[in-house]
């Protein structure tokens, strides 16, 4: 199929260009594939094979009368548009149209207009009976609602027939405000096209569930084939075969290979056919696809599974975008084939997929063994890292739900896989490697909302820009390593450093209940460790108790003893075990002989060469631990030497609960921090803070600023405003920036302070020295006239001219911690509010904390409080705590006007003094440009590269 091409028809000279940023890939609700784009001229044969394919009934239901067939003229009429006031979208699936939509400008009165002055259209739909209740209308109307907003259109009308129920549900619940009345035996139809709150939910809920769908077809398969298994053992396709085999697939399992014989074959007990197309001809069928033949081959082989039905691929293949150029185009036409059929794919050059339910069992991956089954939801885009998760959790007794490493990410991405996990019931948290963002807003929105119900965890890869893998050819966005915090951190995702903390988090997460707060008991044999693991709780900002000491000769019931009561003491939230190799004692001779169970030389010596000869193990200790822990408070152990208790203590099966065990204290202390914090943002997330209304923004007002002050142009430019337009931008939303009056003489300077009134600051406002008081370009506290002339000659004399330093003069502020307030525009993150102290702290440590916009009542307390130099606002030694709630409430502002005013890409406050009672914002930078797309909120559609 090629795409529609502009026609040459005279009758079509004032057509515009073909959209092609119309086209769009979609998952319908059932999680198949269609293919969304404009229709053209060209397609005038394919909507007539589509209609021909239409019932009766749904005809009617479309035309209001049997029209069985579409004359030349209708032909002509529903393929050539202008693109503008006429409009015709189709869903196609294998290059075949299953449902088109279009649209007609009219006027208020329903009469067929042109050009702007007409701002409502008719609109109307026909879907194809096989493909109806797919939701195929649904995503129809999310893109043709954006085609007609784009072109000036704000309301479509719609005329149904009573008994077309589906097609009315279509249009009552997109969520668009909407008119509804009946006349003349007609369902009459107003939607307003603005996006509404609720059609925003509407269209990510079905996303949700789509994608969701689309994931679980390829990670619960009914029947497997496997293309390229071939005879010898050794190959990639015949490991893959063999490991399906081996991990007991409870579904159908095929092998295909084109040297196959057409009568089919025997391959290590499963059946072998030279094509897919074989198996459905044999009667059977296949939902997923594992490829493992060379890059040049696989054209063929997706074809051969396209036209056989297949619902899902995992292209194990390599030889795509990670070898260059051609490699990368490639890539490209392997999605676009795949999704021109309706499949998802998995790669290319991936690992591969697992699903360690027992209903299914699938090993579709190089992995050799089938690992524990689990309840961790696990993502990489490395297959090496892959590895690694996956025997670092059978070492340890755990294991995934499902697993997928999705090598070059050309399609399905680490969000599909969040989808997927929210509402898996057999998933209690979710794993993730990432070493590329494609769509971090949508990350996000997606990660806040699984973590609202399971932990979420994340180590994020490649931190610097030169180090995403070349095979990631996908769009990947590149946003500074503080905003992917911030992204993290208000979406609840706890974020680890490294594949190992990765695994610890997971094993705590895996077998352990969440804590309540932060106050941890430590208790254990060994004094020192102990002490160290004391002294990591409160570095990882834990409030641990003074650790108890069992002393080396503790016996199991000691210790289960000791963990009892610290589990019912309601003055702790977590419980930390420290273990080393017990030393062994001599049996009493006597009842009550303190003498007789001292530790002996002996078997101390003994204990310590067993330590040395091999792993320890301790199986009393082991059950005792478990049998006494087990209730709603976490317990983590640390062991030294103890390697074989280890895993005895997390091993599935035996008495008690699971208890994760760490070979040091950080680790262990790492892992349940993590855990609290994460707990904490869960509960604060049940009660989500509010965006507050502030009565006197005019935000009206200021959006006319901005279309006044933002020059044409092509390409766009981004431009610095003066201090004055700046003040007034910021002035309707509540923002007063403390008025500065130029100086360019002494007598400039002295009649300005008049103005102002002393005492005064002069500083420059050279770009060079702005803000620069260590450079002696600010003078603070001048109190007449005598003082403003002295400092206007020693700033002249030292930095220079006054024409070089544009010096002003302005009112003292009352005295407080200087603050800066920013607000910026990320590419990929989207609007991004900062804060930090002005000057040292923030430039010179980078302590500025990030949140995204919009912020709420809740993240912008937070954000205050997150700097590591907050306790200067909070009165640290002695000082008057500054007015923190005027501060958050300025933030509050800069983050409404940049989510209200997308054009303002960049605002600078600096410095903002806050003082003990309200603050003083000294100076303002705004800048303005284009804003960039906002491709969240626009018809919900799979990326395209």
């Amino acid at each position: 199929m090629t795409d529609p091409q502009d026609p040459q028809d005279p009758q079509d000279t004032g057509r515009r260009p073909y959209p092609v940023h119309w086209e769009a890939d979609v998952v319908l609700r059932d999680g198949g594939i269609a293919h969304i784009r404009p229709i053209g001229p060209d397609d005038a044969g394919r909507l007539v094979d589509f209609y021909e394919q239409v019932s009766d009934e749904s005809k009617y239901y479309r035309f209001f009368a049997p029209y069985p067939r579409l004359s030349d003229r209708d032909v002509h009429r529903f393929t050539h548009h202008d693109y503008d006031d006429r409009v015709g979208l189709a869903a196609t699936v294998g290059g075949e149209f299953i449902a088109t939509v279009r649209y007609d400008r009219t006027d208020e009165a329903g009469r067929s207009v042109s050009g702007r002055t007409g701002t409502r259209a008719e609109v109307a739909f026909l879907v194809q009976d096989a493909h109806q209740g797919r939701g195929v209308a649904s995503a129809l109307l999310e893109h043709i609602a954006a085609v007609a907003r784009e072109r000036g259109i704000l309301h479509f009308t719609a005329e149904v027939l009573p008994a077309n129920r589906k097609m009315v549900k279509v249009f009552t619940d997109a969520g668009y405000t909407q008119q509804r009345s009946f006349a003349d035996g007609v369902v009459h139809l107003d939607l307003d096209l603005e996006p509404t709150t609720e059609s925003v939910q509407v269209m990510r809920s079905r996303e949700h569930r789509a994608e969701a769908r689309s994931v679980q077809r390829l990670l619960r398969p009914e029947s497997v084939a496997v293309v390229g298994a071939g005879r010898r053992p050794g190959g990639v396709g015949r490991t893959v075969l063999r490991n399906i085999l081996a991990g007991g697939f409870t579904g159908r399992l095929y092998a295909v290979n084109d040297s196959f014989p057409p009568a089919g074959t025997d391959l290590d007990g499963v059946p072998g056919h030279p094509s897919v197309r074989g198996i459905t001809e044999a009667g059977g069928s296949v939902d997923l696809a594992v490829v493992a033949v060379p890059a040049e081959r696989v054209p063929q082989a997706v074809a051969d599974c396209g036209e056989a039905g297949v619902r899902g691929l995992v292209v194990v293949a390599a030889g795509y975008s990670e070898t260059g150029p051609e490699g990368r185009e490639r890539q490209r036409d392997l999605v676009r084939q795949a999704r021109s059929h309706g499949m998802r794919v998995i790669g290319p050059n991936a690992f591969g997929v697992l699903n360690t339910a027992p209903a299914v069992r699938l090993n579709a991956s190089l992995s050799p063994g089938m690992p524990h089954q689990g309840r961790l939801g696990l993502f990489t885009q490395s297959g090496a890292i892959g590895i690694a998760l996956l025997s670092g959790l059978h070492r340890r007794g755990a294991g995934p739900s499902t697993f997928v490493s999705a090598g070059n990410r050309a399609d399905v991405s680490g969000n599909d896989l969040l989808q997927f996990w929210q509402d898996d019931p057999d998933t209690d948290a979710v794993l993730m490697y990432l070493e590329s963002f494609g769509n971090p807003r949508k990350f996000t929105r997606l990660a806040r909302r699984t973590a609202a119900a399971k932990p979420v965890v994340v180590v994020k890869g490649a931190l610097h820009t030169g180090s995403v893998p070349a095979g990631h050819s996908v769009p990947v966005a590149r946003i500074p390593d503080s905003t992917v915090d911030a992204l993290f951190r208000q979406a609840g995702v706890i974020r680890v450093d490294t594949v190992t903390e990765l695994l610890d988090a997971g094993l705590f997460l895996a077998l352990q209940p969440l804590p309540a707060g932060d106050r941890v008991a430590i208790l254990g044999n060994s004094e020192s460790l102990g002490l160290l693991t004391y002294d990591a709780a409160l570095t990882a900002g834990l409030r641990p108790a003074a650790p108890l000491d069992l002393t080396t000769s503790a016996t199991p019931a000691d210790f289960a003893a000791a963990l009892t009561r610290a589990l019912a003491d309601p003055g702790t939230d977590a419980v930390v075990v420290t273990a080393i190799p017990r030393v062994g004692t001599e049996e009493p001779e006597e009842p009550g002989d303190p003498a007789s169970a001292e530790p002996t030389l002996a078997a101390g010596a003994q204990a310590g060469a067993q330590a040395g000869a091999e792993t320890e193990d301790d199986p009393p200790l082991a059950d005792a631990l478990r049998r006494a822990a087990g209730g709603d408070k976490p317990v983590v152990v640390v062991h030294l030497a103890l390697d074989a208790f280890a895993d005895r203590l997390g091993a599935p099966g035996g008495p008690g609960a699971r208890i994760p065990a760490y070979r040091a204290p950080d680790r262990a202390v790492s892992a349940l921090a993590e855990a609290a914090g994460y707990a904490a943002w869960r509960a604060a997330a049940a009660e989500p803070g509010r965006v507050p209304q502030f009565d006197d923004i005019q935000e009206a007002a200021a959006a006319a600023d901005v279309r006044r002050l933002l020059p044409d142009g092509s390409p766009p430019v981004e431009t610095t405003l003066s201090d004055q337009d700046a003040a007034t931008l910021l002035g309707r939303y509540g923002i007063t920036v403390r008025r500065a009056l130029p100086a360019p003489d002494p007598d400039a300077a002295a009649a300005a302070a008049v103005a102002l009134g002393y005492p005064v600051a002069l500083k420059t406002t050279a770009p060079h020295l702005r803000h620069r008081a260590d450079l002696g370009g600010v003078r603070l506290d001048l109190a007449d006239e005598a003082d403003l002339r002295r400092a206007y000659a020693e700033l002249t004399a030292r930095l220079g001219g006054p024409a070089e330093l544009l010096p002003v003069v302005q009112a003292m502020a009352p005295r407080g911690v200087d603050t800066v307030v920013r607000a910026g525009m990320d590419p990929g993150a989207g609007a991004v509010l900062s804060f930090g102290l002005a000057g040292p702290p923030s430039e010179l440590l980078g302590d500025v904390a990030h949140r995204l916009v919009p912020a709420t009542d809740r993240d912008v307390a937070e954000l205050v409080r997150s700097i590591k130099a907050a306790p200067l606002l909070f009165g640290w030694r002695g000082a008057e705590p500054v007015d923190t709630g005027a501060l958050e409430a300025l933030l509050l502002r800069v983050s409404m006007l940049a989510d209200d005013l997308p054009e303002v890409v960049g605002v600078r406050l600096d410095p903002v003094v806050v003082a003990p009672h309200g603050l003083t914002v000294l100076g303002a930078v705004v800048r303005l440009a284009p804003p960039p797309a906002r491709t969240d909120l626009g018809p919900r559609a799979l990326s395209s590269f």
